[in-house]
C-alpha cells in the first residue's frame, strides 16, 4: 500500500486531519508520521486549545488525547530510526530534517506538507513526492472516488453538536484548505 509522511501543518487543521486520515482508515493510503511529528502536533494543538479559551490542562489533556488516539488507531504509523538521517538533506531549516529522515526510513512515496519553501525538492529524494495537503487529497480521492466518499460520510456522522453535512464539509474543504479538485471528484460521486 502507498505510504506517506504527514507533516505536522497538515495534521494540524482539525478537519483537514480527520478527513485525511479516514482516507487512511479507507484503506486509501498508509499514514506515517514520527513521534516528533506527534510531539510538534501535541504542542500546536494544545496551543490551539488554549487560544480558543480552554484552560492549560484541560487544552494540554484534550491534545494528549488526540495524539494517544492517533497512535492506537494507526499502531504501525510511526517511524522509529530515522534519527541517524536527520539533519543530512541540506534542508533550508534544519529544524524540518527530521521530516524528510522519517519518510525516507519509513519508505514513503510522499511527504505531505503545506511547507513547500523550507522542504525543497532538490534536498528530497527523488523517488519521494512532495504534495500539499490538497495535492495529496486529489491525489488520494482519484484512486477510489466512491472509498473517498465513504470517508467524508463517516467524517460527517462523527459531527454531532453542531452536526455537519457532506455538503458543508465540502464547502469547508474547498474555502480553508483549496482541495477544489478533490471535492469536484468527490461530488462527482
Amino acid at each position: 500500500m502507498f505510504a506517506a509522511l504527514l507533516d505536522t501543518c497538515v495534521l494540524w487543521p482539525s478537519l483537514q486531519r480527520d478527513v485525511i486520515l479516514s482516507f487512511a482508515v479507507e484503506g486509501l493510503y498508509r499514514p506515517l508520521w514520527s513521534d516528533a511529528i506527534l510531539e510538534e502536533l501535541e504542542y500546536h494543538e494544545a496551543a490551539k486549545l488554549r487560544d480558543r479559551g480552554e484552560a492549560d490542562a484541560a487544552a494540554s489533556l484534550r491534545a494528549r488525547g488526540l495524539v494517544s488516539q492517533m497512535r492506537a488507531v494507526f499502531d504501525d504509523a510511526c517511524v522509529t530510526g530515522w534519527q541517524g538521517l536527520d539533519g543530512t538533506f541540506g534542508l533550508a531549516d534544519p529544524d524540518d530534517e527530521h521530516v524528510v529522515a522519517a519518510a525516507v526510513v519509513g519508505g514513503a512515496g510522499a511527504i505531505v506538507t503545506d511547507n513547500l519553501r523550507d522542504l525543497r525538492v532538490p534536498a528530497v529524494p527523488a523517488h519521494i513526492h512532495v504534495l500539499t495537503a490538497a495535492e495529496f487529497a486529489s491525489d488520494t480521492v482519484s484512486v477510489d472516488p466512491a472509498r473517498a466518499f465513504r470517508a467524508i460520510t463517516a467524517v460527517s456522522e462523527r459531527f454531532r453538536h453542531p452536526a455537519m453535512s457532506v455538503e458543508s464539509i465540502f464547502g469547508q474543504l474547498v474555502s480553508r484548505y483549496r482541495w477544489l479538485d478533490a471535492v469536484e471528484m468527490l461530488r462527482d460521486v
